[in-house]
């Protein structure tokens, strides 16, 4: 009687295309329970407050206002923005929250369902999709009141609005792709969000966010490399009805964005359940 033979081959656990076809099939099966923790932690996120939706409008407001008030006492000197100032300023520390809270959301999203993590067995993507409907509802009531804003100023209906929502996307998806690069490293050392912080702060300030680009010098040169310029300038000519100047800029920039943002989700998918059975064991 012959025997049979079997040849047993080690399964290749870290095919990407297999991650990838897993994780999107994860995406669309878990849409339901992402759109469910998104409206508990927006509720949440206002419960038991006065002001609630408006307190997404005044941390840029306050800071915007500070930037007019040193404005117009003198003590800083603002080269011509191209138009009003209160409205250069308030548009760039708005669309600046709008993209550090992209940053800031896989992060925030993971550590929040750390407990759920280790208890329950789900889709990690429906952390990360909750946390972009998250965003698409900050970011749209953040613009709603920004137009009304540039609206009070005389600037009116142009046809650049129309663009303004894939700016805002992109912005978005900009964020998040940097956000779930820095998730798996923030989840391990809490120095990262620290350093995180220290850092954007800074950034701000080599980004056309408060004043206008130099017309030459190195702070114009840091500037045109810096990735954050485009996003900003680009949403902000389309909110104005400016010529966007750094267009071309911005879309490879956006096309770059697709590739790293799937490679970003596999490694979250890859390395999140790792990490959370390391630091629960």
């Amino acid at each position: 009687m012959a025997l049979e033979t079997r040849i047993y081959q080690k399964e290749n656990n870290l095919s990407l295309g297999k991650h990838l076809k897993e994780s999107l099939n994860d995406i669309y099966n878990s849409r339901f329970l992402a759109r469910q923790l998104a409206e508990r932690d927006i509720k949440a996120q206002y419960r038991q407050s006065y002001l609630g939706i408006l307190w997404a409008f005044l941390t840029p407001l306050a800071t915007a206002a500070v930037w007019v008030f040193l404005n117009l006492s003198g003590t800083i000197q603002v080269t011509d923005t191209g138009i009003p100032y209160p409205v250069f300023v308030f548009s760039g520390t708005l669309l600046w929250s709008i993209i550090t809270e992209a940053i800031n959301s896989p992060s925030q999203s993971t550590n929040s369902a750390r407990g759920l993590l280790s208890k329950i067995n789900f889709p990690k993507e429906a952390l990360i999709i909750s946390g972009v409907y998250k965003l698409l509802f900050n970011a749209s009531v953040k613009i709603a009141l920004l137009l009304i804003f540039i609206f009070l100023f005389g600037l009116g209906f142009h046809w650049g609005l129309l663009l303004l929502p894939f700016a805002i996307v992109g912005a978005l998806l900009f964020g998040t792709t940097i956000g779930l690069f820095l998730t798996p490293i923030g989840m391990l050392y809490k120095d990262v969000a620290k350093i995180t912080s220290m850092g954007f702060s800074f950034l701000m300030y080599i980004t056309p966010v408060v004043y206008a680009m130099p017309k030459e010098g190195m702070m114009r040169t840091i500037m045109e490399f810096n990735p954050f310029t485009p996003v900003i300038l680009t949403s902000r000519d389309l909110l104005t009805g400016a010529s966007p100047e750094f267009l071309t800029y911005y879309m490879i920039l956006m096309v770059l964005c697709l590739p790293l943002f799937i490679i970003a989700l596999l490694l979250y998918r890859i390395s999140i359940p790792i990490i959370v059975e390391r630091l629960s064991a």
